[in-house]
C-alpha cells in the first residue's frame, strides 16, 4: 500500500470547519508519502490534535485525501479512538453482522463472534444492546469486530483505551499474530510502552508532515531493541536443521555451549514465535519473559 503526496484539510476556506487553523493554512496532513508492506508493525506518534486520527482513517479508507493517492489498500478493518456503540442491535447482532460484511457465512459469522466475545472476557454481553455497555465493553466489541476480519490492514486508534489488563494482553497478541500472518498494522497509543521493542517503524506527525523516528531491522534480521518486556525460549532443532527464517518478532539469536538455540523477540510475538519454531519441528526446552535491560 502507498501513500504519494497525500494530503488531508478541512473546511471550504481551510482549518476545521473554516476557521482556517492548522498547518499549512488548513492542511491537517500535507505532502506524506508512505509506503506499507506485508509483515510490517508501524506505530504513529505524533501531538493532540497533530493529524494522527486523520492519517489512520485515511489509511483505513474512512475519509479521502484532499490531494495525493492512496493505491494498493488491502481489505482493511479499522478500530476508531470512539466506537458508535449507539446502535440498535445487541453486542451478538452486531458482530455477527460485521462477520457477514466481512464476507463469512451467518453462522461461521457468529461463531467466530462468540469466540473473540469469549478471549476478551466479554461472552457475558453477548445478548446485551450495544447502547447498554460500559466504555470499557463497548470498546472489546470494537477490537472484535476488527480482529473478526483477519484482514490485510489492520488500523488501530487507541484501541487498548478503555481495556482491561487481561484484554489488553491479548490484543498485544493478536497485532503480533497478525503481523506474523502475514498482515500489516498501524496503531496510536498514548502509552509509549505500547508493544515496546515490537514495531518495525515509528513515524511522528509534525507540522502536518510524517517524518520517520525510529526504524527496525527487517524481519528475520534480528537486533530486537532492548525496550518493553521480553520472550527468551530455549530451543533446540533437529540434526542438521537450519533455524527457519523469517520468524515472527525478527528474534535475536543466539547459541549456547551445548548446542541451544536461545531466541529473545518482543514479549507479544511469544505465540506467534513459538508456533513457528513448532512448526519447523524444534523442540523447546524453556519459556521465559522478562523486562529488557537498558
Amino acid at each position: 500500500m502507498r501513500l504519494d503526496g497525500v494530503g488531508r484539510r478541512y473546511g471550504r476556506r481551510g482549518g476545521v470547519s473554516g476557521t482556517g487553523k492548522g498547518p499549512g493554512g488548513g492542511w491537517v496532513l500535507r505532502g506524506v508519502d508512505l509506503s506499507l508492506s506485508e509483515r510490517q508493525l508501524v506505530r504513529v506518534q505524533g501531538d493532540n490534535g497533530s493529524g494522527k486520527s486523520t492519517l489512520l482513517r485515511l489509511l483505513a479508507g474512512i475519509d479521502a485525501p484532499s490531494a495525493g493517492r492512496i493505491t494498493g489498500r488491502p481489505p482493511t478493518a479499522y478500530v476508531p479512538e470512539r466506537f458508535p456503540a449507539a446502535m440498535p442491535l445487541t453486542v451478538l447482532g452486531y458482530l455477527t453482522r460485521m462477520g457477514r460484511v466481512h464476507g463469512l457465512r451467518r453462522d461461521a459469522a457468529a461463531d467466530e463472534a462468540r469466540g473473540w466475545l469469549e478471549c476478551f472476557g466479554a461472552d457475558a454481553y453477548a445478548r446485551t444492546p450495544l447502547a447498554e455497555l460500559s466504555k470499557g465493553s463497548s470498546q472489546k466489541v470494537a477490537v472484535a469486530q476488527a480482529l473478526m476480519a483477519r484482514p490485510g490492514l489492520l488500523v488501530l486508534d487507541e484501541a487498548w483505551t478503555g481495556l482491561d489488563l487481561n484484554a489488553r494482553a491479548v490484543l498485544d497478541r493478536s497485532v503480533a499474530e497478525r503481523v506474523a500472518e502475514g498482515g500489516t498494522v498501524v496503531f496510536v497509543d498514548h502509552d509509549p510502552a505500547r508493544l515496546a521493542g515490537a514495531p518495525d517503524v515509528t513515524y511522528r506527525i509534525e507540522g502536518g508532515g510524517l517524518h520517520e523516528v525510529d526504524g527496525r531491522v527487517p524481519p528475520g534480521h534480528g537486533g530486537v531493541p532492548a525496550a518493553g518486556p521480553q520472550v527468551r525460549i530455549e530451543a533446540e532443532g533437529p540434526p542438521g536443521v537450519a533455524l527457519p527464517s523469517g520468524l515472527p518478532g525478527s528474534p535475536r539469536t543466539e547459541q549456547t555451549p551445548d548446542g541451544t538455540t536461545v531466541l529473545t523477540a518482543p514479549a507479544p510475538y511469544s505465540d506467534a514465535l513459538l508456533r513457528g519454531l513448532l512448526a519447523g519441528h524444534w523442540h523447546i526446552r524453556s519459556v521465559a519473559v522478562e523486562e529488557a535491560s537498558r
